[in-house]
């Protein structure tokens, strides 16, 4: 539901604010109050490391077998403090949840400290430190009921490794692992890291496994260390050991590469009913390219199964392959389960053969669904009913086809009796078709395994109806989707998008009646066939084990490009088309000729687990030329709101030094065609879901030209830089894991609007300078 917060919501999220500081207040007094008789709060906890470059608190503190009550703000125990709120009546359901969504006090144990103390002795040692010494003081604080923990490292020298050495006595397998020894984690002269042994063996395995060699693993792999009495020094040798005897593969004596002999898909797997080969079974079987396919329904095509599998007969067996055939098939909406199961067979004219069965379960096809919403649209009420159908597998190719229906009623009066005579109905419809796969003419399969794309087809129309006008707007889109490196780069193509207006029929002179050319355009009958390109990239880790549990820094990277007319606008030049007014028109509608570009790059540090400073910025650049002089309103940037300065609400910022102190008539004037923004944001977790942030933003919107009803909005070099908006603010946040509800008060600190407080920031007021911003997910 749409509704409009007023500057009430202000004062609750200062009331929030002050609930908050008083909590920190309470903290001083009241953290010891669940602290039984006769024990100690653990009130903080240092790691001091001495002779170190390279490793420091931080490094360790993830070793401790018992740290402090978390720290937030100022130093602030804000968990602990809401958890000392409640009573210690456990049986009362306030002081229950209090005492769930709070942190209970840690108490001061003895033999953690001990055991805190050997782990990071075995820490230290895994690293390279052996001779590290580590031991630990306390001071007590009785009568505060209070106790802190000092742990003092000293590292001295480390060990390095002089020597490395590889005793692998097969021939082939030590030049598959030596092929690629410049990779190799651990060399002659760096430190004796344990930790980099293990995952060297990792990605030694990794490496075999995709190059044939099934049944090897990292067991097979170890590490013999010789060190000298007084030497820091460290001969290292690699070795591999024979492979273990099993009464299942008693061929396999030595380490060699498996090959694929078998795949068979199991299109009507049951997880539960079905577990040996020998019990697979459905009515029909279908030989496809090599490989066999067992139906019970046909619900997929032979094509779609052979264009997804990477695991090919005949061929050494691939670990990434498996991977990959895992991936395409993920992408099958159609498909409730998948599983791929491989089966060493045994030797067989001197080849040691797996069989892959690839086990599929259907899902449920089709689905309805109904959506009723009401609106309160600056005061005119209406509202709203939808339906949408879905059919995951249309084509017998898991395409998705997807139908939507919308109708929407609008009192323009402010009253019920306006939805019968005074009133505006939209009636939207959409209907689409998604492809699992690059749908183009005359592509082989390999580049559709290599480029794993998703293609769009989307059609809409919506019909508007108001006392002054009749609006029409269609819609054509055909774009391409794609991710590569566990989805940390992700590409797309607007291959064509067409927007098309029309105005059936208006009231005489509605728009003669209209002289901003920005907000005539919208009513005015106008074409836009244009083509895009995005690309975003970013450094975040998924879910892994070699993974920590956050990352120190992450980046993002998204620029986009897109041009429209350039076609149309050849063809018209080709075939000596007259202009009309000094301009090509499509069917006696003018097009749309431009090119925009928008970058973004957001780099955030960790502090640690709960605390992280993120920073943005963020560029845009959109020209007119050819058939238009200025770009659609649609397609212009705009300045303000909850993603862009939070001091300013959506599109009341610029361009320049316009000032739109009237936010009615200003509304359409406040857009342009270059954009800044710049952002550092502190987040930190509080307790339970509730996270805050506190930012700083700047940026602003210019014009390339100097239009008559945006004064002070061309962009100058020797000028924007003093028209650069400045807000500053607070926010709190639910973090649900799966959203997060986002909850910002942003100020204005410097405002370049013309006829305005320049600085706010020296004499903050807060009707005029305070904006509340609701939305979902970080800003950035």
């Amino acid at each position: 539901m749409r509704f409009r917060i007023h500057y009430n919501a202000f004062g609750t999220l200062l009331h929030c604010s002050v609930v908050l500081l008083l909590l920190s207040l309470m903290v001083a007094c009241s953290s010891t109050r669940h602290v039984p008789q006769g024990q100690l709060l653990v009130d903080k906890v240092k790691i001091n490391v001495t002779d170190s470059r390279d490793l420091h608190q931080a490094d360790l503190i993830n070793y401790l077998r018992q740290v402090p009550n978390h720290k937030v703000l100022w130093g602030v125990k804000l968990q602990l403090a809401f958890y000392d709120l409640s009573g210690k009546d456990s049986s009362n359901w306030f002081n229950r949840w209090i005492q769930r969504v709070g942190t209970p006090p840690v108490i001061y144990d003895h033999s953690l400290t001990l055991a805190s103390e050997s782990q990071l002795r075995t820490a230290l040692v895994n690293k390279g430190y052996m001779n590290a010494q580590v031991s630990y003081d306390t001071v007590r604080h009785d009568s505060k009921k209070k106790i802190d923990v000092v742990y003092n490292v000293t590292l001295n020298k480390p060990h390095y490794v002089r020597s490395v050495s590889y005793n692998i006595s097969n021939d082939t397998l030590r030049n598959l692992i030596l092929a690629d020894s410049s990779q190799f984690l651990i060399k002659p002269g760096s430190i004796f890291n344990r930790n980099e042994l293990e995952n060297e063996r990792q990605m030694i395995t990794a490496r075999l496994q995709n190059q044939g060699y099934f049944a090897f693993n990292k067991e097979y792999i170890t590490f013999t260390a010789d060190t000298a009495a007084e030497s820091n020094a460290v001969d290292l040798t690699m070795n591999t050991m024979p492979p273990y005897r099993s009464e299942k593969m008693k061929y396999y004596t030595t380490h060699r590469p498996f090959f694929i002999r078998n795949v068979t898909f199991i299109t009507n797997y049951d997880p539960i009913a079905l577990h040996d080969e020998n019990t697979y079974f459905a009515p029909d079987t279908v030989n496809y390219k090599g490989y066999k396919i067992l139906y019970d329904q046909h619900y997929l095509r032979p094509s779609v199964l052979d264009e997804s599998c990477f695991i090919i007969p005949g061929e050494p067996y691939d670990a990434s392959s498996v991977t990959k055939t895992y991936q395409a098939l993920g992408r099958l909406g159609i498909l409730r389960f998948i599983n791929i199961d491989l089966r060493p067979v045994g030797e067989i004219d001197g080849k040691i053969w797996i069989d892959a069965f690839i086990l599929l379960s259907k899902d449920k096809s089709q689905n309805v669904s109904l959506s009723l919403e009401g609106t309160n649209s600056e005061g005119d009420l209406g509202f709203g009913v939808g339906v949408g159908y879905q059919h995951r597998n249309i084509g017998h190719g898991s395409e998705l086809f997807s139908a939507k229906y919308k109708t929407s009623y609008e009192s323009l009066s402010g009253d019920v009796s306006g939805l019968i005579n005074n009133k505006y109905t939209e009636n939207t419809g959409e209907i689409g078709v998604t492809f699992p796969e690059f749908v183009a003419p005359f592509l082989h399969k390999s580049f559709k395994q290599k480029v794993l794309a998703t293609t769009e087809f989307s059609t809409s129309f919506s019909y508007q109806e108001r006392p002054e006008y009749t609006r029409e707007i269609a819609g054509i889109g055909w774009k391409y989707h794609w991710s590569e490196h566990n989805n940390k780069t992700r590409h797309t193509i607007d291959l064509l998008d067409i927007n098309y207006v029309y105005l059936p029929k208006s009231k005489a002179n509605f728009l003669d009646s209209i002289t901003n050319p920005l907000l005539r355009y919208s009513y005015e009958n106008h074409f836009i066939m244009r083509m895009g390109y995005s690309f975003y990239h970013t450094n975040k880790n998924t879910a892994s084990p070699l993974v920590s549990k956050y990352q120190t820094d992450i980046y993002a990277v998204r620029a986009a490009i897109e041009t429209a007319g350039n076609l149309l606008y050849g063809i018209s030049k080709a075939l000596g088309q007259n202009k009309n007014d000094g301009a090509y028109d499509l069917f006696g509608i003018r097009y749309s000729q431009y090119v925009k570009l928008d970058a973004d790059y957001s780099f955030t540090h960790a502090f640690n687990l709960r605390s992280s400073l993120a920073c943005h910025v963020g560029a845009g650049l959109a020209v007119p030329y050819g058939n238009s002089s200025i770009m659609p309103f649609e397609k212009r940037f705009y300045a303000g709101g909850a993603n862009s300065v939070r001091g300013w609400g959506v599109r009341t910022l610029g361009p320049g030094s316009y000032d739109g102190s009237n936010s009615v008539n200003s509304f359409i004037n406040q857009c342009g065609d270059i954009r800044l923004d710049m952002s550092v944001e502190y987040r930190a977790k509080l307790f339970w879901v509730i996270e805050m942030g506190a930012f700083i933003d700047a940026g602003n919107i210019w014009t390339i030209r100097n239009y008559e009803n945006q004064p002070g909005g061309v962009f100058k070099f020797d000028k924007f830089y003093e028209q650069i908006a400045l807000a500053y603010g607070l926010g709190i946040r639910l973090n649900f894991n799966y959203f997060l509800v986002r909850f910002d008060l942003g100020m204005k600190a410097f405002n370049p609007a013309s006829n305005q407080v320049r600085w706010p920031l020296t004499s903050p007021n807060w009707d005029r300078d305070a904006t509340f911003h609701f939305s979902v997910g970080y800003p950035f």
